[in-house]
């Protein structure tokens, strides 16, 4: 038998507490590891569940520092405060091409710490720093996260008091 996990008038959810379970899921702390353990050519054990080095990675994999600074770099952008903010896409497009171009000038000024050896590796790794600061900093345009907690938030509470009601009117005759 399948739980139901939907609120109803009988039981709503959280109230207040909803928001803060909304921005905990939008915390890109997990997307970031990802990253990280994926730049130094790392993938998951879905048996054991531990980071391995993947020969066939080695190409554009680079250094566990490189991969540390560049996620930095990125944890800049990638949190749960930016993707709250009101940001217009003048400022989205200015700031995640900034970020990207820093970490294209700390792989040249670090390539023998990070192990870039190529050219590909520079526009692969600065393709995903622009891509995923790009995608958060987004989450931000038009308000776009914060009118959809607020909608929500505003949905709960017409919920509740749609509940209460209803529960004063049945005693009520």
């Amino acid at each position: 038998m399948e739980e139901d996990t939907y609120a109803s008038p009988e039981m709503p959810m959280g109230g207040g507490n909803d928001r803060a379970s909304i921005i905990e899921k939008i915390n890109p702390d997990e997307i970031v590891e990802l990253i990280r353990m994926r730049l130094m050519g790392m993938m998951k054990n879905p048996m054991t569940g531990t980071w391995e080095k993947k020969p066939e990675l080695k190409n554009n994999a680079i250094s566990e520092l490189g991969a540390w600074e560049i996620t930095n770099l990125i944890l800049s952008i990638s949190n749960s405060n930016t993707s709250l903010s009101k940001l217009k896409d003048v400022e989205i497009r200015k700031r995640a091409f900034s970020v990207m171009e820093k970490s294209v000038k700390m792989m040249i000024a670090n390539f023998g710490e990070y192990h870039i050896t190529n050219t590909a590796q520079l526009g692969y790794i600065s393709e995903i720093v622009f891509s995923i600061t790009f995608i958060t900093l987004k989450m931000a345009d038009a308000e776009g996260i914060r009118k959809m907690i607020t909608s929500m938030y505003s949905e709960n509470r017409s919920i509740l008091q749609q509940s209460e009601q209803k529960g004063r009117n049945l005693f009520r005759r």
